[in-house]
């Protein structure tokens, strides 16, 4: 993932900060405690395609 993408890149729901989780491909919102999927090089930035962090993964 573009370092210059990721510092425009937001969360759609709280427009907080996102990081790049570089092993499970995905951006990660901590405030939302949300996971966006990067498929094929493309952030897939949709609520309803997000997954929920669960305690043990942080």
């Amino acid at each position: 993932m573009d370092a210059r993408l990721l510092d425009i890149l937001v969360c759609p729901v709280c427009k907080g900060p996102l990081e790049h989780d570089k092993k499970a491909q995905e951006l990660i919102c901590r405030a939302d405690r949300l996971a966006y999927p990067i498929r094929d090089g493309i952030p897939i930035m949709w609520a309803d395609e997000a997954r929920t962090l669960q305690d043990a993964v942080e």
